[in-house]
């Protein structure tokens, strides 16, 4: 059953909007504060409005403005909820990638009675992006793994960890031993600048950063010169305000959370004071969201600034072709020009108008040139001016976006970095190749929020079930207990969900003692030693 029993949250999956939206608006005419909502809401993110705090007030303005523009009824019926069948015996499904597309997707296949789940993850410990994408310091939003099936062992799910498709099991053996595959891979590389200098020393990805700081063990080893006084972050989405946030943010307020270990000896020796975020168009077509800037420019302990003349105002004439959103974006950057509410803190400065054109230095970053630019009546199209600026530097993270990789086996579409599905179903295929499936960012591209993979997932699985309750699915050639063999033989270390299950305690146990939310493993070596090197899956099967 849908959670709002009147309709009153919009976009509901289904309707326009839904998979590009920012947030869910509750239309105030139609809420019965039943209070449905909050009881289901994962991340604590619903509150009356009596219980707003200054910093949240303007989500007042900000549920105002989107029903200006989306009048409920413009929205019509309810959309019609996904039915799923009480059972389907024998239906076995592997699901590659942990984060929350596969999740999501595994915890609807597990609400079928007799569906038998596999989830493949390289890593040796789940959750993806939850775990190693969100910042430590947005701890509401990591809570939502809580709704995704690892909490408990589940006797018709299985967990694979430290299996790497491609490499301990081909695409076709996976379709060997199962009816259907469904890969949640993610977009996990990053676009680049393609400008001079930018394989400098001190240039790096804001997706190895952030890897670095959450603990992911792929980046547990970088380093990043944080000696510098200025860092220059390019980009200005969701991801150049969280890097930034946690450049400049007090590492004793770091410390209570998830942040690596290693990542928080560094951040306390920082010599970084002003972290400059460059954005090539204006304050109003920013890409990073209105709740990201309201809490970033709410902050007490923390300078953001924007310089006046790169924020202008909208002309009144043009107010009808901007939306309410804009408007908001543009009157709260404004609001932060000159701003000084913490003269000794560490600042952000927000830069607009520019696009980086070289990054100089002879062994290692020493400075970013960027150029003016100016926008085209429509906002599509910029155009370069005479007009260069120089900031110098010694730490340059590029934040423009992520990218899909190509998946062997599958077609790809290198101009999306996607998989060409329809509904989730891989399209291109010749038809002894049936039954594989996409879901999160590999199905759509990098868009969307956590909370947009639920109904993502939730297509792909109902377009899965009715294949094979249509007889679409060829049946697997090879059984459980096989796979269990051949997996024993490529990766005897691998662990399962009960492995997990003691990390994810011993983890929360050592916060607890620490003061701290958990302190994270970063080390393969030191899970597999915990775990008794281990605990492989066969072994943990046959201990329960």
């Amino acid at each position: 059953m849908p959670t709002c029993p009147v309709n009153c949250i919009h976009p509901a999956p289904g309707e326009p909007g839904f998979g590009t939206s920012e947030m869910l608006y509750i239309d105030p005419e139609t809420c019965i504060e039943c209070k449905a909502c909050v009881t289901v809401c994962p991340v604590g993110a619903i509150h009356h409005e009596d219980d707003l705090t200054d910093a949240s007030l303007p989500f007042l303005e900000i549920g105002t403005a989107f029903y200006r523009e989306h009048p409920v009824d413009s929205f019509g019926a309810q959309p019609p909820e996904i039915r799923w069948p009480r059972a389907l015996d024998g239906l076995r499904v592997a699901i590659v990638g942990s984060g929350p597309a596969g999740s999501y997707a595994a915890a609807d296949l597990l609400r079928i009675a007799g569906v038998e789940v596999d989830v493949y993850e390289r890593l040796l410990t789940p959750l993806g992006l939850v775990r190693y994408g969100v910042a430590p310091d947005h701890q509401d939003t990591k809570s939502v793994s809580q709704v995704f099936p690892y909490q408990t062992p589940h006797p018709r799910l299985r967990v694979h960890l430290g299996i790497e498709v491609g490499v301990h099991i081909s695409h076709e053996e996976l379709l060997q031993h199962h009816h259907a595959v469904i890969y949640a891979v993610g977009a996990s590389s990053d676009r680049r600048l393609d400008i001079p200098g930018e394989d400098l020393a001190g240039s790096h990805s804001a997706t190895d950063f952030i890897a670095w700081y959450n603990g992911h063990p792929d980046a547990a080893q970088l380093a990043f010169d944080l000696s510098s006084e200025r860092a220059v972050v390019i980009g200005n989405g969701n991801v150049a305000l969280d890097v930034a946030r946690i450049l400049t943010s007090d590492p004793e307020d770091l410390a209570i959370s998830d942040i690596a270990d290693h990542a928080l000896a560094a951040l306390r020796e920082s010599r970084i004071r002003e972290v400059v975020v460059v954005g090539r168009r204006g304050p109003a077509q920013a890409a990073y969201s209105l709740p990201e800037l309201l809490d970033l420019t709410s902050r007490p302990d923390l300078n953001v600034l924007a310089l006046e003349d790169e924020v202008g105002q909208l002309d009144p004439e043009s107010s009808g072709e901007v939306s309410a959103f804009e408007e908001i974006k543009l009157r709260r950057v404004r609001e932060i020009v000159h701003n000084a509410s913490a003269p000794d803190a560490r600042r952000i400065t927000l830069r607009y108008y520019h696009s980086p054109v070289e990054l100089t230095g002879t062994d290692r970053v020493t400075a970013v040139r960027l150029r003016r630019n100016e926008l085209a009546a429509d906002t599509s199209v910029i155009r370069p001016t005479g007009d260069e600026t120089v900031l110098e530097t010694g730490l340059v993270l590029r934040a423009v976006g992520y990218r899909g990789k190509a998946i062997p086996s599958l077609p790809f579409d290198d101009s999306t970095g996607t998989v060409p599905n329809e509904g989730g179903r891989v399209t291109g295929l010749s038809d002894d190749a049936r039954g594989v499936y996409v879901t999160g960012w590999i199905k759509r591209g990098p868009k969307g929020v956590i909370g947009t993979n639920k109904y993502c997932a939730a297509e792909t699985v109902s377009n899965l079930v009715d294949d094979f309750a249509a007889g679409r699915l060829p049946a697997p050639s090879r059984s459980s207990a096989e796979l269990d063999e051949l997996l024993n033989s490529r990766n005897p270390k691998r662990l399962g969900l009960e492995a997990w299950l003691r990390i994810d305690a011993m983890e929360k146990e050592t916060g607890r003692q620490a003061g701290r939310t958990r302190v994270k493993f970063t080390d393969p070596a030191t899970m597999l030693a915990f775990t008794g090197a281990a605990v492989t899956h066969a072994q943990s099967q046959a201990d329960r």
